[in-house]
Parts: structure tokens; sequence; C-alpha cells
């Protein structure tokens, strides 16, 4: 070997330009699929994306205007299994950088002012606390006094947040109630379900929708597929809690993937007279 080849050093790959998609297995260039709106330019498998992604997918360039931005989880019940729950929510939001897993706030889709509400399975895997809860209540509330159209994009993998206890499972209700009295003032709610909308999320606001989408192939359910066949001992359907089976039996209204997300939303507010 010559001294000028020993000098020569061997380039490696750089970090994060190809991946591995969890749909079909096959290794994409990353560029590709966020191109796509991380989407897998084979398969269509959509991938995760944050809460601030989903706002900048969803609203018109530099319309967002966020609310409530000050609401910080706190630590009623002095909760500590492994960890104090203080310090598994200051590593969090240090991750993700959000205060809890929700965003709110306002903005325009297509020239259309709406009220809309994201939530990120990043944090906590998107379960709700007080501060999800308040937030989304909070915005239910605007949405109603200011005549606005509502769109609640779930991304929340867990149900009621087991570090709050009770607190956390009233957020349930307290959302739920807000929507019945925006129902009652001629609101329209356009609830957008992604992979995964579980536990007490599907269970309240994310079903309650007077339209409801869903992105392909998420996962929708309450329990999870594993542990419901753990417990009732039977081989479930399949597809079982697919956006697709849900489709099938009218839990939902369509499946609308996410490059066309945006126009399906502004033609429902537009075919509902909002």
């Amino acid at each position: 070997m010559s001294q000028a080849a020993a000098k020569r050093q061997k380039r490696g790959v750089p970090e994060g330009l190809w991946q591995k998609c969890p749909g079909c297995q096959e290794t994409i260039y990353s560029k590709t699929a966020e191109e796509r709106l991380n989407v897998c330019p084979l398969c269509d498998h959509h991938f995760y994306v944050s809460a601030r992604e989903r706002i900048v997918q969803v609203l018109d360039v530099g319309t967002f205007e966020e609310w409530d931005a000050d609401l910080k989880p706190a630590d009623p019940l002095e909760f500590s299994d492994k960890r104090p729950y203080v310090e598994k929510l200051k590593s969090e939001q240090k991750r993700t950088g959000l205060n809890d897993a929700a965003l709110t706030g306002t903005g325009m889709i297509r020239a259309r002012r709406v009220a809309l509400g994201v939530t990120d399975s990043a944090f906590f895997m998107g379960s709700m606390g007080s501060v999800v809860g308040e937030r989304l209540t909070r915005l239910v509330e605007r949405a109603t006094e200011q005549d606005l159209p509502l769109i609640i994009v779930s991304g929340s993998g867990g149900g009621a947040r087991m570090h709050e206890g009770i607190l956390s499972l009233m957020q349930m209700a307290k959302v739920s109630a807000a929507l019945a009295r925006y129902g009652e003032a001629g609101g329209l709610f356009v609830s957008v379900l992604t992979n995964p909308t579980m536990g007490g999320v599907a269970a309240s606001f994310a079903s309650l929708g007077d339209v409801v989408f869903a992105e392909p192939r998420a996962l929708i359910g309450f329990a999870g597929p594993r542990t419901i066949k753990a417990t009732i001992k039977i081989e479930l359907p399949k597809g079982f809690q697919t956006s697709e089976f849900l489709l099938e039996h009218g839990y939902i209204d369509r499946i609308v993937s996410r490059d066309k997300l945006k126009s399906e939303i502004a033609r429902t507010i537009d075919y509902c007279g909002k």
C-alpha cells in the first residue's frame, strides 16, 4: 500500500442518511421520506412526526399562534416509582422540547381560521395529564367563544397518566363536557386519529368528532390488541384496531393520507358552512 493510500481515510455513510421502514422493512433514503411528509415512498407507511411538525404540515405557513404555552405540569401526588415524577417530567421536557404532551392554538388552513390541538406520543406516550386536559378544554372553549372550526390531531399511545391518578382520569370527562357545549353552540369538530391513538384519548375526545379522519394503518383503540388477546384468549380478526378495520365497521368516516389531510380539512369546513 502506498503512503498516500495509507493516509487516505475511508469515508463512512453520514448518520441518518438512510432508515429502515417499519412497514415494508426496506431501507429508504431519509430525505425522500421527509419530502413526502415522512411517508415511506415504497409502502406508504406513515412515520411518527412531532406535534410541531404536524402544525407545520396542517396550517398555512407562519399563521400558528400558540395558546396557554405557560401551563406546565405539577406533581400533585408526589408520585415516585424508580424515579420521582418531577425528574421524569424534566427529562421528557428536555428531550422533546415540549412542556407537556399537547400543543394548542389558532392558525389558518387554506386561509380559514381554525382552533387546532395536537397531542404528541413522544412525551409520556401522549398520555393525558392535567395540563393536556386543561389545554384541550381551553382550546374547545375558545373555539366556542370565537365560533371557530375545531381540529384536534391525536397521537397518544397512553391514556390517563397514572402519575396524576384521578386528576388525570377526570380530564376525559372535562374535555368531553367542553365538546358537548361546543356542539350545542353549533361548532364543527374534526378529529384526526394518527398512529397510535389509544386508551383514554381514544375513549373520550378523539372519538367525538363530527367528522373523524384517520391516517392509513394507524393503531386505534382502547386496550392494545396484545392485551385483549391475552385476556379473552381468542384469535383477533385480521387488521384488528387498524384504521382500515375501523372504517369497515363504521367507527371512522374516512382514511386520509398525510399529504391530503390539509385539503380534506379545508373541504370539510367549506362543506359544513363553517
